[in-house]
């Protein structure tokens, strides 16, 4: 029986990461909550009632507690959790509509079902599915610090991630699951988003190997969005600006990490990654779709179609492709900085911009700042007033004056919108690994 409900916990996540990422009205979902739902009425049929409960971070059945699954779900659990569900009772009579209307509540927003989930829980007349211990405790902290929910949620985000690259490496893949960790990514974007974008600007320099990777996919899904995309559409994109260096993992680390000029010889091996990276991706289109390998192919094509790999005809890269550019080339400048070389936010901007046609779609490039800024949230700044202050928020109509607040001197914080406010003036950014470092705890 331990075997069998462990079984159906598993194919009951499928059915929520199914939900979360094509909708309860996509064929896949029908399919995968079809499968959990016959095995919790043969589980059914042999006892009047299942009771589920989550206990911390973990699943569990009576006195079994399901340790090795809880791991492999913990998005899923962290759903429960957000919701304030510690137990979930199904019993005897439950139908499949019931099953799939609750699995429908687990994967809506709060945006979506409002401050009391109970309340929103209660309305659908669910008469076989009871939810134990809804507590909104969350809710009443929520805002009580800057930076309390963006960092946690971004190194979980970064672990996760970076076991989907183990996981290709070792020649498995469970894109579900990939997919359902970029919608939760996804979420925070959609209610956080200005505390979330900070990891592009402020990061811990953490000697982190995929935290590269990761941010490019944040950066890569969050601009896909902005741009307009449908969900499944930036989900291909932010997996494939992913795995966009897959094939760098295969190459000698020697010549990755030479510190001195690359001989002619070494430059063509790194170049070869390209298409390493798309050869081990097509692999995986049935899971992963052919976004992956084309961006792979295409990322260091240059807009211009004068980078590699070369092509016997000249053709713009596809636009999935360009963003992904754009984005590894952001970030990899701005982690300049871990190596004490700094690249200011405005430097940055006119590197980038020097390459506008040329290296990146030009109109790809002014919105990517649009969206972003010059001076990114998160972004320590000295003002003409001599005062310290921080980027909260962009004025998306005038990209070189967000929204900032002034932090010192003084213990008085208040916001200015340099848009209006023409008598201060950015006078330049301060590195938080040195002029800005004891205002980085402000961020």
């Amino acid at each position: 029986m331990i075997e069998k409900i462990e079984k159906y916990l598993k194919e009951l996540v499928v059915s929520l990461q199914v939900a979360r990422i094509y909708t309860t009205a996509h064929p896949k979902f029908e399919e995968a909550s079809s499968t959990a739902f016959g095995t919790l009425k043969d589980i059914l049929q042999q006892n009047s009632e299942l009771t589920i409960g989550i206990i911390g971070d973990e699943l569990a059945y009576e006195r079994e507690i399901f340790f090795d699954l809880s791991k492999k779900t913990k998005a899923a659990i962290g759903i429960f959790k957000e919701k304030g569900i510690e137990r979930i009772n199904f019993s005897h009579g439950i139908e499949l509509d019931e099953f799939n209307k609750f699995i429908e509540f687990l994967g809506k927003t709060k945006e979506d079902i409002g401050k009391d989930p109970m309340v929103y829980f209660l309305s659908l007349h669910l008469k076989n599915v009871t939810v134990g211990k809804i507590n909104m405790s969350s809710e009443k902290n929520e805002g009580s610090g800057r930076d309390k929910d963006w960092q946690p949620q971004y190194n979980e985000s970064l672990d996760r991630l970076s076991d989907a690259i183990g996981d290709m490496i070792n020649n498995k893949v469970n894109s579900l699951d990939l997919k359902f960790t970029l919608i939760n990514v996804l979420e925070v974007l959609f209610s956080k988003h200005q505390d979330f974008l900070k990891l592009t600007t402020v990061k811990h320099y953490d000697d982190i190997t995929f935290g590269h990777l990761v941010n490019v996919s944040i950066l890569a899904m969050y601009f896909s969005w902005k741009l307009g995309f449908a969900k499944e559409d930036f989900l291909d994109i932010s997996t494939a600006a992913l795995f966009h260096d897959i094939g760098k993992i295969f190459i000698s680390r020697k010549i990755i990490k030479k510190p001195d000029r690359l001989s002619a010889a070494e430059f063509a091996v790194i170049k070869s990654h390209t298409i390493l990276g798309a050869q081990i991706l097509l692999g995986y289109t049935d899971s992963l779709g052919v976004i992956s390998p084309l961006v792979a192919f295409e990322h260091h094509l240059r807009y211009d179609s004068k980078g590699y790999p070369r092509l016997r005809f000249r053709q713009p890269p596809h636009i999935s492709s360009s963003i992904v550019s754009i984005c590894d080339v952001y970030d990899a400048l701005t982690q300049r900085r871990s190596y004490k070389r700094d690249y200011p936010p405005e430097a940055i901007y006119q590197l980038m911009n020097r390459e506008k046609g040329g290296m990146f779609h030009p109109q790809l490039l002014d919105r990517f700042f649009q969206i972003f800024g010059v001076w990114p949230t998160g972004t320590i700044l000295l003002l003409s007033n001599k005062s310290i202050a921080i980027a909260r928020e962009q004025n998306h109509d005038d990209i070189f004056n967000p929204i900032v607040e002034i932090v010192s001197p003084g213990n008085e914080r208040k916001l200015i919108n340099l848009k209006e406010n023409k008598s201060l003036k950015i006078e330049k950014f301060l590195s938080p690994l040195s002029e800005g470092k004891e205002y980085l705890h402000l961020v």
